[in-house]
């Protein structure tokens, strides 16, 4: 299958350079210093384990002009807008779009955009960031991609799409990227975003990282306070999130790196646009919305908004 990855940032970039290392088609959408640095020298990958170059090809929105069989969109949040109309001029009918964003329910918003192709929802697993244009650094061992189909998709449409989802998974797997094509992503989707939402809030309003909230004391009982209130927005959506979910992103935060951040912490820090109304806004919005009480992360929220207009 041809593979259009839409955003080569350290997502995208990671995704896509390891998809090339094993040979599969795939091409980058970049732009900047990222994309010259790309087409000069190719995509440096950097794990753990190995460091590789590969050179798919790499295109601005503008210049590309293929029909891509899957797209994996992998742009930040607030850079959705601009990729509508991309989309909409280069699928094809049969082109499965699949974001994988730290915002939760990006797959349902833009199915609305795109309503004669198949949009997944889905998340990933991975702590990677752009070092310097052209170099990816993946400074984790976890490398893991979840997709899937919401709960309403016709059973026609499931049937005709699931066996091109399960290929889709084993290219992943083939380039070693964990894969899972997901019988309840919304469940999926909503667990990855109740562990990065809260540490992306708390980080950028109090500049913490994950040694704040691996001690005993605030940071850590708002962080558990935060998951609590996602958790009941998620059961007034009829979303039944796991029991000990608490438990599961402490120990998640527990092996992190102490020095870890997430990525909208970095841009605000660094003055960038930020996906903080997709992380953080947006939930106490939609706890409004449900009628669930949400006092932490509207007090987290309030302050975040009074900080970011200073």
């Amino acid at each position: 299958m041809k593979y259009l990855i839409v955003g080569a940032g350290g997502t995208g970039g990671a995704v896509g350079g390891f998809l090339a290392h094993a040979g599969l088609d795939v091409t980058l959408i970049a732009r900047g210093a990222h994309l010259d640095a790309i087409r000069k020298n190719g995509l440096t990958v950097k794990t753990l384990a190995e460091t590789f170059v590969v050179h798919p090809g790499a295109f601005t929105m503008d210049e590309y002009h293929d029909t891509p069989d899957v797209v994996f969109v992998c742009v930040k949040g607030y850079s959705i807008p601009d990729t509508v109309p991309f989309l909409k001029r280069i699928i094809g009918k049969n082109t499965i779009v699949i974001p994988i964003l730290n915002i939760y329910g990006t797959g349902a918003r833009l199915q609305k955009h795109l309503p004669d192709n198949v949009v997944t929802d889905g998340c990933i697993y991975i702590y990677a960031q752009i070092a310097e244009p052209g170099i990816i650094d993946i400074n984790n061992k976890i490398f893991r991609v979840v997709f899937g189909l919401r709960h309403d998709t016709a059973d026609d449409i499931r049937g005709n799409v699931m066996p091109v989802l399960n290929n889709v998974a084993a290219d992943l797997e083939k380039a070693n990227i964990r894969a899972e094509v997901s019988p309840h992503i919304e469940r999926d989707a909503l667990i990855k975003f109740s562990f990065v939402a809260p540490f992306a809030a708390l980080g950028s309003l109090y500049g913490a990282t994950a040694k704040d909230m691996q001690v005993g004391g605030a940071y850590r009982e708002t962080f558990i306070a935060m998951i609590k209130e996602i958790m009941a927005m998620g059961k007034a959506e009829s979303i039944e999130l796991p029991a000990q979910l608490v438990e599961q992103n402490l120990t998640i935060m527990d092996k992190s790196k102490p020095e870890s951040t997430t990525s909208m912490q970095r841009d605000i820090a660094a003055g960038k646009s930020s996906e903080v109304a997709g992380l953080v806004y947006s939930v106490p919005e939609r706890c409004k919305e449900l009628g669930v009480a949400s006092p932490v992360y509207d007090e987290i929220a309030d302050k975040l908004k009074k900080k970011l207009a200073e």
